[in-house]
């Protein structure tokens, strides 16, 4: 499977950005996907994270009530809604699939992921 997240860009405190994941190789729709942020100094962190089976969604903490994942499986793509941006949220933003059937706790190691986008770069001014 290979990834292309896009769709970052610069938004100002308060705003949105609709982040997507585009999928080739295989259909999406047996992975578990998450997506992941690294802000600058920081180590990479999960945000939000997208049971296939159950299409179970999670969130971290830090987003909740504001970011929201999603896939389509007939365009074989992966979204990230991101909603009432703060300036915290800057970081680079990447997709990620995982193969097989996990635990739902290890979908937020970036150890248990099969299949990395490149990052897409999302910048929020104040």
């Amino acid at each position: 499977v290979q990834l292309q997240a896009f769709g970052g860009g610069l938004v100002q405190a308060g705003g949105s950005l609709r982040l997507s994941c585009a999928a080739s190789g295989r259909t999406l729709r047996n992975y578990d996907m998450g997506w992941f942020r690294q802000a600058p100094g920081k180590e990479r962190e999960g945000v939000s994270i997208l049971r296939n089976r159950e299409s179970r969604t999670l969130n971290a903490d830090s987003v909740k009530g504001r970011f929201t994942i999603s896939r389509d499986n007939a365009k074989n793509m992966v979204y990230l809604q991101m909603n009432s941006l703060q300036p915290d949220d800057t970081a680079v933003y990447f997709c990620a699939a995982a193969k097989g059937r996990k635990i739902t706790s290890t979908l937020w190691t970036i150890a248990t992921y099969d299949y990395w986008g490149q990052g897409t770069l999302v910048t929020v001014s104040s």
